[in-house]
């Protein structure tokens, strides 16, 4: 029996992923450039522009305006390629359970004041003590989040979304907020569900405080469900009680205690030992309500009140760590008359965990992949050329998931350190590189034996010549 390398079967699935976007790319032309840019994002070792991505591609003469047209020509539609990735990750979604998405707002720092999108927003590494701004577009991230292999989960990426603020320079799109943009990202996953036959399947959505708006809660689509965390400070109300004399019901009953208030209400706390990141973590929470808004009495809804811990970690250094209070509201669902949970409460306080994922994306897609770093300033592409980078980063998440899961990974080859649990995506890069490398065509230019130039110039050649047709006009 032969025995396939894990490093061959992921580029199988990228290449499969890239097959299945071809319809997305009008013309054959144009999707070959999509392959060639992929590539250039794998070898590129500077920064990611699309000047580097070139030429880490060995594309050093010739014209380059047909590369860049497709940002500012409007060859790479966001809507288009979105759906068939959107439609790719329900293979990995069972129907009876929730399909888990998050939404997050992040920023893509830049230096133009011209730059349509650009505004000024707070800085997000300034001190809290001592607030800063800085320069830069606001997009919004709708992700899907992997189902969870002991206690651990990934976000993957389905839209990147504009979500620029009234102030900002005018550009293509109108402006909005960032729950507008989360709302409209909602309405979208729940639309393509119901056309691919998931009617019945629940949208989960998770979300932090600065989505815990009135307007964000009464648009929700149907068959799906919110949980946003909210100010310790949150005014909620008691829901009325069944109205049977004559008059207008009442909307609300009494005012309920602020969220900070049951923490010291002597109530007895429910324990729970939650599977987060590899470990079981034991958690204190009251679940309280149901409760209603003030301004919204149709959304009925539950507090969840997770205490404080305290708790030691470490292995070499043994530290405590201090992990103040929050506090998190959740939709109620209605079944024979009676408001519940939507899902079992051991669910929801693990998926809890699970919104961090959001911004180790963030930090992985700007820090480590560079998107915004590219040079495009067109009032299409200086939207489009983020949404790209952020659809590449996608599909390179998404095929390492379908070879190895979240924990399979190939270890790493160091004798002092065999990696963590969860493959990071320094660990994935390095993995796509190297699958590169081992192919004949890559091979490595220090080799113990003498090189095989004459069995690499056929490919290469093959390989110039698809991507030389792919930039005629």
């Amino acid at each position: 029996m032969i025995k396939v390398s894990t490093q061959s079967v992921l580029l199988q699935k990228l290449f499969e992923l890239l097959e299945r976007h071809r319809t997305a790319f009008g013309q054959e032309r144009v999707y070959w450039r999509i392959v060639g840019m992929v590539l250039g994002e794998i070898f590129n070792f500077g920064r990611h522009t699309v000047t580097q991505g070139l030429m880490s591609l060995g594309i050093i003469d010739g014209d380059w305006s047909g590369w860049y047209r497709l940002f500012s020509k409007g060859r790479y539609e966001e809507q288009k390629v979105s759906r068939i990735f959107f439609r790719e990750t329900l293979e990995h979604s069972r129907e009876p359970e929730p399909y888990v998405t998050g939404v997050d707002g992040v920023q893509i720092p830049r230096s133009s004041l011209r730059m349509p999108g650009t505004s000024w927003l707070k800085a997000p590494r300034t001190p809290v003590f001592k607030v800063g701004i800085h320069r830069a577009q606001r997009f919004l991230h709708g992700c899907w989040l992997t189902p969870m292999e002991a206690g651990y989960s990934r976000a993957i990426p389905i839209r990147c979304l504009p979500a620029f603020p009234p102030k900002a320079k005018p550009a293509e799109v109108k402006p909005q907020r960032e729950w507008e943009a989360g709302l409209s990202f909602l309405h979208w996953v729940r639309q393509e569900m119901d056309e691919t036959g998931r009617e019945a399947q629940l949208l989960l959505n998770l979300a932090d405080g600065s989505f815990d708006v009135l307007d964000f809660w009464r648009g929700l689509p149907e068959r799906s469900v919110a949980v946003v965390r909210t100010a310790r400070n949150r005014r909620l109300y008691y829901m009325p009680e069944r109205h049977t004399g004559r008059g207008r019901p009442a909307s609300y009953s009494g005012l309920a205690p602020h969220p900070c208030d049951w923490l010291h209400k002597g109530i007895s706390w429910q324990k729970r030992d939650i599977p987060v990141r590899g470990k079981s973590i034991l958690m204190k929470f009251q679940v309280l309500g149901p409760f209603v808004r003030e301004g919204l009495p149709e959304v009925p809804m539950f507090l969840f009140v997770v205490k404080g811990m305290h708790r030691k970690v470490g292995k070499k250094k043994p530290h405590y760590k201090h992990r103040k209070p929050s506090f998190y509201l959740v939709s109620a669902v209605q079944v024979d008359g009676q408001w519940q949970l939507p899902l079992p409460i051991d669910i929801i306080l693990a998926w809890l965990w699970q919104r961090w994922e959001l911004e180790v994306a963030h930090r992985e897609m700007k820090s480590g992949f560079g998107v915004g770093e590219k040079q495009c300033w067109n009032p299409r592409s200086a939207i489009s050329s983020v949404q790209w980078s952020v659809w590449v980063y996608a599909l390179l998440l998404l095929s390492a998931y379908r070879t190895w899961g979240l924990l399979n990974a190939p270890p790493i080859p160091t004798r002092w350190w065999q990696g963590a649990k969860r493959w990071s995506f320094n660990t994935l890069w390095r993995q796509y590189r190297s699958a590169f490398w081992n192919t004949s065509p890559f091979q490595a230019f220090w080799t113990r034996t003498p090189g095989n130039w004459l069995k690499k110039e056929a490919f290469l050649l093959g390989l110039s010549n698809s991507i030389a047709a792919s930039t005629r006009i």
